[in-house]
């Protein structure tokens, strides 16, 4: 039997025998009840005597608040959800959150718990977060709660919201990102954290390239693909998922005015793999695993990963290193050592005044150590000879008061869950003053000089001051035993990257580079001379400044079936670091091939995933159209153009079939309405005129416009539609034309299938079955 055949049986086992649980006796029904939020198992019993020792006597919990600290830790924690803030319609999302859904949730009791009505996170900016006393199970299993369940998983699938944990959202703030910024996610699945740093990018929705990008990193190959997926959601040119051990990542080279440089990030997030006690919350798994053991074992881990983000940021920069552990083994310990080894290259940042209504701790300067068995150290020097694998110096808080008053440990934030009902979390924000000691004296490189610098900011908010720049890192090896890998080229990688085939970014062949998980397919940049080009410029009529050697594709063979698009930057990385990243993905799908695309003037239609960033250079084939016509063309399947408004009927008429973009602008004189722009990708038949537009960005476009009723019925199996529902396929004058503009069968290559989905399903594939 084969693995699908399989999955099925166990499938209609499952459903045969879930009617006799439902029904059977109450005593099962009671268990689960008795379960309650750990969703049917057998409920884990919330004490670790061992925990409450060992924190007790840290002393991170202010005197006379441990029950309260504790009790929080008990419950469950509290759905939180974040709008994406660069979305010019975040301002629509947060109206329609505020007097719609959590209006219905007034004077609401589920299993005989009133429902708090969400409030926003003091701290977020403009009311973008919030969180409600509901947790993730009552969410799901609910009745009462199904309308406001379904908006959230739509609008996550759509990337308008993220359910985020709200301490998560912590560091990015900190981070303090600028569209101009290059910067690195060290440890970044499952890629919450990733994406408010790629709205920070794109704060100015005007700019469809900002200069800076986002290189996110994960060591879990698998992990990377969901991290993919949910930075897949933003639809931004500028992100890149690449796969390393972070402690050990690569330096990277970039060319700037004809020469290589080393680039050095503006800003560095460093969530590292940590024991996880602050989750104690959700993972309640932690409650009967957790030991002193894990943060013993992570701290050399930590460092490492720390102390490589230290060197690959550019002075000036900011690096936050952050953990969802509240032990300071794996907190103030790290910091500490990596500012003393830092030789003051390195300081903490006091940002006690940048996020206003945030509640934390400030990081203690003195701790000790304790083994899984519950022996105390209090300093290196106590440690037997037999527990130096286990215990290291770096450990301790540094023996010399003026050192350690000089670190300012206190800066660092330690939050704890009973103060505002979240996780537990500690961050500490980083700012480097030079180069770190192991770094002072550049490389020399056979074959050709480079002379790293600084990256130029665009910004007169951060002065470069004049200061020396960075030089390039190490030749050497760093204090902490780390290797650098390939910080600069050999003659024999100059020469064999030159004979290249252009535009070709292939995954790494060398052997010192292990590659784990799926074999990716090259990037290849579309030549200057493509034939393939001029078509799609001309029936598009793109804009002069197009930056066509941004467009790539992932074969080197046979037809080009989908083009990506990526920042001139991020093109920039990738030509000239194909052997020293396995990268998982970049880019963004701009066109896709028609299966039957020689029959129009081009062969390439819009996709709706990069329709944002193509549309401010098309100067052609753009219908404007009214809300009447939008509501029309998101709940019908083909409407013919006497469906639609006059105007929008003669701007289409003369129009050759083929690829469209359709472009609602939003009416001030009517606030009634939907206030925020809305750019969609269509086909202009002989007759009429569809959308390809993916199905849960469908539901938001109509969600906006009051129309959720049309959610609703997708259960009884009817078209999402309250007016034109009768028809359930193209009209017959279109089907020839229509096939042209079916998404292609296949993607190009397997990479885009792990990598999300390939293109909407057409309107009444994606409205009504």
């Amino acid at each position: 039997m084969g693995r699908r055949a399989r999955g099925r049986r166990l499938q209609q086992q499952q459903q045969q025998q879930r009617p006799t649980r439902a029904e059977g006796s109450a005593e099962g029904g009671g268990k689960r009840q008795e379960a309650g939020w750990e969703g049917g198992y057998p409920e884990i019993v919330k004490e670790n005597k061992l925990f409450e020792h060992y924190y007790q006597e840290l002393k991170i919990v202010p005197e006379g608040e441990w029950d309260q600290f504790m009790e929080a830790l008990r419950e469950p924690l509290p759905a939180t959800l974040r709008i994406t803030g660069y979305k010019s319609h975040a301002k629509e999302i947060l109206h329609c959150l505020k007097n719609k859904y959590f209006k219905e949730l007034e004077d609401l009791e589920v299993d005989g718990q009133k429902v708090e009505v969400p409030q926003p996170l003091s701290w977020y900016p403009e009311e973008l977060a919030w969180h409600t006393n509901l947790s993730r199970k009552i969410l799901r299993k609910s009745p009462q709660l199904e309308k406001f369940h379904q908006f959230l998983v739509s609008e996550t699938e759509s990337g308008n919201i993220s359910r985020q944990e709200a301490v998560s959202m912590i560091p990015p703030l900190l981070l303090n990102a600028h569209p101009h910024h290059k910067i690195l996610d060290m440890c970044a699945a499952p890629g919450s954290k990733t994406t408010q740093l790629i709205e920070m990018l794109h704060a100015d929705m005007n700019v469809p390239f900002p200069e800076g990008f986002v290189i996110a990193n994960d060591v879990d190959n698998k992990r990377c693909y969901l991290l993919v997926h949910q930075a897949k959601r933003l639809s931004s040119p500028c992100i890149m998922v690449v796969n390393h051990d972070a402690s050990s990542i690569p330096r990277l080279q970039i060319d700037v005015n004809g020469r290589k440089e080393i680039l050095f990030y503006d800003r560095i997030l460093c969530d590292v793999p940590c024991s996880g006690d602050g989750t104690m919350r959700k993972n309640i798994d932690v409650w009967k695993k957790w030991t002193t053991l894990n943060s013993l074992q992570l701290h050399g881990l930590q460092l490492r990963i720390a102390t490589r983000g230290a060197e690959q940021l550019v002075e000036g920069g900011r690096m936050v290193y952050s953990t969802c552990s509240l032990n300071p083994i794996e907190d103030e310990a790290v910091i500490a050592s990596l500012l003393e080894k830092s030789e003051g290259a390195l300081e903490l940042a006091d940002v006690s005044s940048e996020l206003p209504g945030l509640k934390w701790m400030p990081g203690i300067t003195h701790w000790k150590v304790m083994t899984k068995d519950g022996q105390w150290f209090t300093e290196w020097e106590d440690v037997p000879h037999s527990r130096h694998t286990q215990i290291r110096p770096t450990m301790f808080p540094p023996k010399d008061p003026e050192k350690l008053q000089a670190m300012h440990l206190e800066r660092c934030l330690r939050i704890l869950p009973h103060h505002q009902n979240t996780g537990g979390f500690f961050v500490a924000v980083l700012v480097k003053k030079s180069s770190m000691p192991w770094n002072k004296r550049p490389p020399k490189l056979q074959g050709e000089p480079v002379e790293p610098r600084e990256p130029v900011r665009s910004s007169p908010a951060h002065p470069t001051g004049g200061a020396a720049a960075d030089p390039a890192e190490p030749e050497r090896k760093p204090v902490s035993g780390m290797d650098d890998t390939d910080v600069t080229e050999r003659p024999e990688n100059v020469e064999s990257s030159r004979s290249k085939k252009d535009g070709v970014c292939g995954p790494p062949p060398s052997k010192k580079m292990k590659l784990f998980g799926f074999k990716e397919d090259p990037f290849v940049f579309i030549p200057e001379d493509d034939p393939l080009f001029p078509p799609i410029q001309k029936f598009y009529a793109l804009d002069p400044s197009f930056p066509k050697m941004n467009l790539l594709t992932r074969t080197t063979e046979g037809k080009k079936r989908q083009l990506y698009m990526v920042s001139k930057e991020l093109r920039n990385v990738l030509v000239n670091n194909s052997e020293r990243m396995k990268v998982i993905n970049t880019g963004i799908k701009v066109w896709c091939r028609n299966n039957s695309g020689e029959e129009f003037d081009c062969a390439f239609r819009l996709a709706q995933e990069g329709i944002y960033t193509l549309y401010p250079f098309i100067n052609s084939r753009i219908i404007t159209v009214s809300i009447e016509d939008v509501k029309i063309l998101l709940t019908q399947e083909n409407p013919f153009f006497r469906k639609l408004s006059n105007e929008t009927y003669s701007q289409a008429k003369d129009l050759a079939k083929g690829s469209i973009v359709l472009k609602y602008e939003p009416d001030p004189t009517k606030p009634d309405t939907l206030q925020c722009p809305i750019v969609l990708c269509g086909w202009r038949g002989k007759a009429s005129i569809r959308t390809f537009v993916p199905k849960n960005e469908r539901l938001h476009y109509l969600r906006m416009m009051g129309l959720e009723v049309l959610a609703e019925k997708k259960k009884e199996g009817t078209v999402l539609a309250q007016e034109g529902a009768g028809s359930s396929g193209p009209p017959e004058d279109e089907v020839s034309a229509e096939h042209g503009a079916e998404p292609a069968a296949s993607t190009d290559t397997r990479a885009h299938a792990a990598s999300g989905p390939s293109d909407p399903a057409p309107a009444e594939a994606a409205l009504s079955r």
